[in-house]
């Protein structure tokens, strides 16, 4: 590995066991709520990014409770939107079998989705239905999976749909990197079959790079359809406003 990789690795390795550290305490000043979770989620993060040297941009007011609707680009996306503001994240189930990643997942209050199952998905509504009540938002990527960044795939809406009959407010989140030296984006992307690790170490040895994220209004919506295609249609001029203003 690179200089750069190895250092990168090191501070990683130091960020994450404080973070450890901090959870295994947490209990001795009272329980572990699903906010405090997710504040904690929040604070590892922070240290992870700030650990790594990697900056990162906030626009617009991260929203408090209610759905959050993003693009996906990468395993980076959950640092960047967890150290803008708590959430509880929806992810694939195989996340929580993950060495290492999926102890994180469970730690922070993530509520994992089988992707395969019509009784999963209504069970994850379920308890997003819940915790939308609470003073957290929940964190959704309504795409399915992680892209190139070369556009923004259509919404599945089902997802969307515990939002909407609750008449809580969705807000959209766009998710941006830049890279020195004019590397293209696609280069952090974590997309396809591409596996974990070696994406890990080319992550680790790229040159300096920063995260912009961007929150639109809070709204509420009619229906799950409307609120997919609206928030997709926002994301997608976000994504295009951030890139030309760099």
């Amino acid at each position: 590995m690179s200089p750069r990789a190895v250092w990168r690795a090191v501070a990683l390795v130091f960020s994450l066991a404080i973070s450890f550290l901090g959870l295994w305490l947490a209990p001795l000043r009272g329980p572990m709520t699903l906010e405090r979770k997710a504040r904690w989620s929040q604070w590892s993060s922070r240290l992870v990014l700030a650990s790594l040297g990697i900056h990162y941009r906030i626009e617009g007011e991260p929203p408090t409770h209610g759905l959050i609707v993003c693009n996906h680009l990468s395993y980076l996306d959950i640092l960047i939107i967890s150290a803008a503001t708590p959430a509880f994240f929806i992810a694939k189930k195989e996340i929580a079998s993950w060495p290492f990643f999926g102890w994180i997942s469970s730690s922070n209050g993530t509520i994992f989705l089988d992707r395969s199952s019509l009784a999963s998905a209504n069970s994850v509504a379920a308890v997003m239905t819940e915790r939308m009540k609470l003073q957290i938002p929940v964190m959704l990527f309504p795409e399915g999976t992680s892209t190139d960044g070369s556009q923004v795939l259509r919404f599945h809406s089902r997802l969307i749909d515990p939002a909407t009959k609750a008449g809580a407010p969705i807000t959209a989140a766009a998710v941006r990197y830049v890279i020195d030296g004019g590397i293209p984006e696609r280069a952090l992307c974590w997309y396809g079959d591409a596996p974990f690790l070696p994406h890990l170490l080319k992550a680790l040895r790229t040159p300096g790079f920063s995260a912009q994220m961007r929150f639109g209004t809070p709204t509420v919506y009619p229906d799950r359809r409307t609120a997919a295609d609206r928030t997709h249609d926002e994301i997608t001029a976000m994504r295009a406003q951030m890139s030309e203003s760099q």
